[in-house]
Formats: C-alpha cells, sequence, structure tokens
C-alpha cells in the first residue's frame, strides 16, 4: 500500500479513498469512505459497476453483449483499475490487470520507496522488492539519484513533498541528504532541511557546500513569508483617532461611506469619494525590553530551532527590543552573535543529544538586566534529563522577580505540539503558561508587552 496516495493532502485527481471490502474489514493505510456499505449494488468510484446477470433458463441464449475484444486487438488499460492497482500494490494485479507504461513507472517508484516497509509486507499489503525480483531477472535497482529523478517526472508537486518527506524521516534514506549528486537534483524543503540539520554531521565538506544550498533557499523563503507578519506586530494598534496620513492599511471603510453618502449616485449605483478617512495608530512604548529565547536542539525539536532562528533574525534591531537566542541540550551555547546570519547559525546546530533545561533557564536568567521588562521564551518538549525540581525552582525565580516566562511546547507554523504534560503542568502552575505559537503570534505577544499591554499575569 502507498501512504503518498492516501494521505488527505496528496491524493491523485481521481482518485477516493475507498474500502472496497466493505465497513468490516479495514485495509491498512486506506480511510474508510464507504458511501453505501449496505448496497451491495453501489459502485466503487473509478470503477464500472457490475451487475450479476440473472440465471439464463436452459436453452435460451443471453442478452448480455459480448465484450470479448477481438483477437489482435491492441490493450487499452482501464485508467479506474489501474488508480487502484497503483494504490493497493502488485497483489491486487490478479483482479486489476497488470500496469502499463507510465503506470507502471509510478509503481516501480512508490515500491522502491514503500516496498521496504516491513509492517505492510508482514500484513501482505504490499510486496516489497525480495518479493517481486526473483533470481536477477526483474528490474534493476534504483538508486536515491534515479528515484528522485523519477518521481519529479511521474507525480505532482503536493504528492513529491509528501513522497521526499517519507523518504527522509520515515525511513531514514541518507543519502537523500548525504549524496551530493542527490543534493544536487532535490527541491529545497523544510522538510530536507530538517534532514540535514540532523545529519550534517556525516558530511564531508563536498556534501556540506551542496547542502548548505538548501539551508539557504528555505531560510530565504522563510523570511520572505515571516518577515512581514513579524514586522507588522510592532507597527502599533489602530486607534480610534483619525489620522491624515493616507496610509492603505489603515483606511477606514465605514468612516468614508458615512461621510460621503451625499455623493451617492442612484443612477450609476455608486458613491463618489471625495474626502476619503483613515485611522491612526498608537505608538509603541520605546523602553527597552529583552526577549530571550532558549531553545532545546534535542533532535525532536527541529522545526522549532529553524523558525526561532528565522523569529530572532526578522526581530532583530527592532526599535525597542533585544534578542537572545541560545541554543541548549546538556550544554549552553549563547548564538546571539549569529542571529543576523540564520544560515551560518543552523549550520552550526547540531540536533541531538541528553537535554538539560535547567541549567539553560540559568544561563537565560543571568542575562536578564529589568525583570519587569524581560520575556523569557523556552522552546522545549519539556523531557527534562536533567533535575525537573531544579526547573520548577528556576521558572519559579523569574516569575517572582517580575519576569514573563513562557513556556512553548512548539514555534513553528503548524504549533502542534508534543510534550511532557506532567512537568509542564508543574511549570503552569508556578506562572509559567504553556503552549504553542506560531512565529507571528509570539511577535504579536511580544509587541503587546512592548506597547504598554502590561505583565502576562
Amino acid at each position: 500500500m502507498n501512504p503518498a496516495l492516501h494521505d488527505p493532502d496528496t491524493e491523485l485527481p481521481g482518485i477516493r479513498s475507498v474500502d472496497p471490502a466493505g465497513p468490516d474489514t479495514e485495509l491498512p493505510g486506506i480511510r474508510s469512505v464507504n458511501p453505501a456499505p449496505h448496497d451491495p449494488d453501489a459502485a466503487l468510484p473509478g470503477i464500472p459497476s457490475v451487475t450479476a446477470a440473472a440465471p439464463v433458463p436452459s436453452g435460451t441464449s443471453s442478452s448480455l453483449p459480448d465484450r470479448t475484444p477481438p483477437p489482435g486487438a491492441p490493450h487499452v488499460p482501464d485508467p479506474g483499475l489501474e488508480r487502484w492497482r497503483l494504490v493497493l500494490g502488485a497483489a491486487a494485479e490478479r483482479c486489476t490487470g497488470p500496469l502499463h507504461g507510465a503506470s507502471a513507472d509510478r509503481d516501480a517508484a512508490l515500491e522502491w520507496l514503500y516496498g521496504r516497509d516491513e509492517d505492510l509486507r508482514r500484513r501482505g499489503v504490499r510486496r516489497g522488492p525480495a518479493d517481486t525480483r526473483e533470481g536477477g531477472s526483474g528490474p534493476s535497482q534504483l538508486t536515491a539519484v534515479d528515484w528522485l529523478d523519477g518521481i519529479h517526472r511521474l507525480f505532482p508537486k503536493e504528492t513529491l513533498e509528501r513522497l521526499e518527506r517519507d523518504a527522509v524521516e520515515r525511513y531514514e534514506i541518507h543519502e537523500i541528504v548525504t549524496d551530493p549528486d542527490v543534493l544536487a537534483r532535490v527541491e529545497p524543503s523544510q522538510t530536507l532541511l530538517r534532514a540535514v540539520l540532523r545529519t550534517k554531521h556525516l558530511m564531508n565538506p563536498e556534501v556540506l557546500a551542496a547542502a548548505r544550498r538548501i539551508v539557504e533557499t528555505v531560510v530565504r523563503q522563510l523570511m520572505e513569508r515571516l518577515q512581514p507578519e513579524l514586522r507588522r506586530a510592532f507597527t502599533g494598534a489602530r486607534s480610534r483617532r483619525p489620522s491624515r496620513l493616507p496610509l492603505a492599511r489603515d483606511f477606514d471603510f465605514r468612516t468614508t461611506i458615512r461621510a460621503n453618502l451625499a455623493h451617492y449616485r442612484p443612477e450609476e449605483r455608486r458613491i463618489l469619494i471625495q474626502r476619503p478617512h483613515f485611522h491612526s495608530r498608537t505608538r509603541r512604548h520605546l523602553e527597552q525590553w529583552q526577549l530571550v529565547l532558549l531553545v532545546d536542539q534535542s533532535g525532536s525539536m527541529a522545526g522549532s530551532v529553524i523558525h526561532s532562528a528565522v523569529t530572532a533574525a526578522c526581530l532583530w534591531n527592532l526599535p525597542g527590543l533585544k534578542t537572545h537566542l541560545v541554543a541548549f541540550d546538556t550544554a549552553v551555547v549563547n548564538l546571539t552573535g549569529e542571529v543576523t546570519d540564520p544560515v551560518e547559525l543552523l549550520m552550526r546546530v547540531q540536533l541531538g543529544g541528553g537535554t538539560d533545561i535547567a541549567r539553560a533557564v540559568d544561563y537565560g536568567a543571568s542575562l536578564v538586566r529589568n525583570p519587569r521588562r524581560t520575556i523569557v521564551a523556552v522552546i522545549s518538549d519539556f523531557y527534562e534529563g536533567g533535575d525537573p525540581f531544579r526547573l520548577v525552582r528556576a521558572v519559579r525565580r523569574l516569575v517572582e522577580q517580575g519576569t514573563t516566562v513562557l513556556c512553548l511546547a512548539a514555534l513553528d507554523e503548524a504549533a502542534d505540539p508534543a510534550y511532557n504534560r506532567d512537568l509542564a503542568g508543574r511549570l503552569a502552575a508556578v506562572g509559567a503558561p504553556v503552549g504553542a505559537m506560531t512565529p507571528g503570534r509570539l511577535a504579536e505577544f511580544v509587541a503587546d508587552r512592548i506597547g504598554g499591554g502590561g505583565q502576562a499575569r
């Protein structure tokens, strides 16, 4: 079975996941969508319905037409059956018939990846390469380079992203990020950037130079997308007072309509705007604040490490804010000096190792100059490898002296947290809110504090 073809975000056009075996039989990896579970005549999408013929009395001929192709006629594959064959694997071939042309190439590419899934092979869902290639008479083994070239030719972009993600994260095919030929062909993505950060200690200088292209491309894309959003949070909130400064983002639609109703032209059904109105914005207070980002660089936090580096770079040198970036495992490294170059910063980060959050919080506390104008954000899964009692005490001291402490289980675009809920609950009990944020939401939180929003409590 091909998980890439059943991800709701990556379905091939024309394929709908259906449970052809009925409501009581679940096929692994297939989402059950049975439009008529009790109707034996319900047709499966892409497969023509077949109605069983009534018994033909002896001595009479059937009225059904003969659909047997004439001898020598070219075989025309059924697209619906070919889709099902791709979904179900070689085990379904006796019912769907063999694949031809591009469909056969797609199946070979999917088999190269998902054929190594021992769980699916054990359940007989899909035959792996060892089961389908006997005695050396089968097709030659694909390399990672050949496979990447093939999937870029055979699949749409959304399916490509799922296939590459599964290859790197699910099956840990390290050649994709440690082979310079593969790196030259692969499309940069956040999935591959996370893989580069996890495996760069395996790379020689030539491969590192190729991997840096992925880091640079993805960081640039993130910066272009996040920087306007993060900086916008610091431009001030709208106020009810009018403004003489004509900025499109501050256009006051309701006041403008009311003020120009006298110029409505019924025959044209339009209002002539003679005087547009605009909102003013409150000014942010410029007293110096500190934002201390303490980022867990264990392997599970790769996405948060990437977004923390980009967020720190976007917030750098904003008026009224001094940003610190500190990475930690069992040791603590202050990366504030590299914040302006997030590419170089990420190339220095080494994911993995243990976790001593208490040591990182103690170090972060040493950076605090004005507790009531400091936000300390601890970004971790909170599986403490050190002393959890020491961590709770350190966080309590920061909170009691007036510092705003945030415990973030994720800082990325998905904001999908996975964390130690027991320890997180103890930290929340001493006054440090626990949750997950996107970089934009973190920027809004910081801007609210700097703009006079007061303390978090």
